[in-house]
């Protein structure tokens, strides 16, 4: 693509005014790694609270960096190496922090994994990304691990193992060296791994420092999963690098957020269009006004959710555009107009520009280098001049915000979770009554989208039963991606090539599922 405009990083062009936190933050070291800043963070307040848990209560940044220490040094008298693939899959929790960066500072390369995956979904990533090691906190989990790969090291979040010397080399690993494998529901085949370097990590986790006016001072609420990008990479990784503080809570709960907010007089909240739309359903809204700052993304915000807020409690939250594969890309400006509907501008360091279709491809040091294993995939997502083809349309408005309007890709996002169709179409294909099925997302007011699945029966079978087919998937596949409604048609649409219209069904679909709960037919 040639001819198209750029759009720079929005710190170009807004420098930003003192942190709003309060106390300024200085940038990392040129070269550095999130690990080395972090660390640096340690030394330099050693008493000052970092993360709270219902557990525990507060962990201090010196404890956490014995802590830390102490972990690395178990994970490396295992014979953990750096280069190393961990697998880690457990609930929220201080342990859990305390593993992924003692992994990260020993220069292993942390894999995150869904809790709700079932035993394909955890197979599919031991088989693709050959972990040494596995950190999980349920035990069916655990065996489906060893049953895919039989010499994994299986502990707990604790990491129960001998501690043995001090871990050698920790913080060594450099900004090239990969960091995190993430994997992300593509549009074709399996879901593949992008592999985030420690450079991508520290430059997506400063530009939300810098565009946010992340500070010292702030306080996070965070009841976002630690398996997810948005919760780990955004709300643990940019707290650690502030020098900021955390209270980490188990689950998602509104009148628990609202009370961890007043409890330890936090300032920021970040959470999925989901979360927010609970938040507006509460009576207790108007408390949100007590934050700084409330940050969405993983979907979009709808403008109606958006309003209740602003009107119900004053608190005009900001909404973001980021990617597995890219960290955090865009936002609505931290001064200026937050617009409802739009994500907003390029953060700094990104360039932004839109092809021809319309599709939003992405340049800069956030950009994953590629994905785990898959060269043809990996030389598919980008062009021939480097630039990453994100698979999101997108168009800029009069005053230059962004806004999403579809996805190049059959994508569903449903309550700020992926889903890949195929992967949920090729298992109710298993089901002998089923002939053929369509998945596609469906607009929810609450989750976004709904997965709704268009199901021709088999004619020489007993007719399906919706939900049956609900339950034999979530025998083999994680809840969020389950069809929430089953509708069973004579025929699926296609075009003249066979391809399946999915826009059609959607737009057939979007009057009769609305806004309401969805249901099964």
């Amino acid at each position: 693509m040639t001819g198209a405009e750029v759009t720079p990083g929005w710190a170009v062009h807004l420098p930003p005014p003192p942190e709003a936190g309060g106390r300024p933050v200085p940038p990392p070291a040129p070269g550095a790694t999130l690990p080395q800043a972090w660390a640096a963070r340690c030394d330099e307040a050693p008493d000052r609270p970092v993360l709270w848990e219902q557990q525990r209560g507060w962990v201090r940044a010196g404890e956490l960096d014995r802590a830390t220490r102490r972990v690395a040094a178990r994970f490396a008298a295992a014979g953990l190496r750096p280069g190393d693939r961990i697998l880690m899959s457990a609930g929220t929790s201080l342990e859990l922090v305390e593993a992924h960066i003692a992994a990260l500072r020993l220069g292993l390369v942390v894999v995150p994994a869904n809790t709700a995956y079932r035993e394909r979904e955890i197979a599919h990533l031991v088989h693709d990304a050959v972990p040494r090691a596995a950190v999980v906190d349920d035990p069916e989990r655990a065996a489906w691990i060893r049953r895919a790969r039989p010499d994994t090291l299986v502990v707990g979040p604790d990491v129960d193992l001998p501690t043995g010397a001090a871990a050698p080399g920790l913080d060594a690993a450099g900004p090239e060296d990969p960091a995190v494998i993430g994997y992300t529901s593509g549009t074709t085949g399996v879901p593949k791994g992008a592999v985030l370097s420690h450079g991508n990590l520290l430059a997506s986790s400063e530009s939300v420092r810098i565009a946010w006016r992340w500070a010292a001072d702030d306080r996070l609420v965070l009841a976002l999963p630690l398996f997810h990008i948005h919760g780990l990479g955004v709300g643990l990784h940019g707290t650690l690098l502030a020098g900021a503080s955390a209270v980490l809570l188990r689950r998602f709960d509104p009148d628990a957020v609202l009370d961890a907010a007043a409890a330890h007089d936090a300032t920021l909240f970040f959470g999925v269009p989901t979360m927010y739309a609970r938040l507006a359903a509460s009576p207790r809204r108007g408390e949100l006004g007590r934050l700084r700052l409330c940050v969405s993304g993983s979907a979009p915000l709808p403008p109606a959710v958006f309003d209740q807020l602003a009107d119900g409690s004053g608190q005009r939250v900001l909404e973001r555009y980021g990617m597995t594969e890219t960290g955090m890309n865009v936002s609505n400006p931290y001064d200026g107009e937050r617009r409802p509907g739009t994500v907003g501008f390029p953060l700094p360091g990104l360039e932004l520009r839109l092809a021809g279709n319309g599709e939003i491809e992405l340049r800069g040091p956030n950009v994953f280098g590629g994905y785990w294993g898959r060269s043809e995939a990996t030389a598919a997502a980008f062009t021939a001049d480097g630039w990453f083809r994100t698979g999101d349309v997108g168009e800029h408005d009069a005053d230059g915000y962004l806004r999403l309007v579809g996805r190049a890709r059959e994508l569903i996002i449903t309550g700020g979770l992926n889903v890949y169709p195929r992967e949920v179409e090729d298992v109710l294909l298993e089901h002998p009554a089923v002939a053929e099925v369509a998945v596609a997302g469906v607009a929810d007011a609450e989750w976004g989208e709904v997965v709704t699945a268009w199901v021709v029966p088999a004619p020489a079978a007993a007719p399906p039963v919706a939900a049956e087919l609900a339950g034999f998937a979530a025998e083999r596949l994680a809840r969020f991606k389950c069809p929430r409604r089953v509708v069973f048609v004579d025929a699926l649409p296609r075009n003249a090539l066979g391809k399946i219209l999915r826009h059609q069904l959607r737009t057939e679909a979007g009057s009769d599922v609305g806004g309401r709960p969805p249901s099964s037919d």
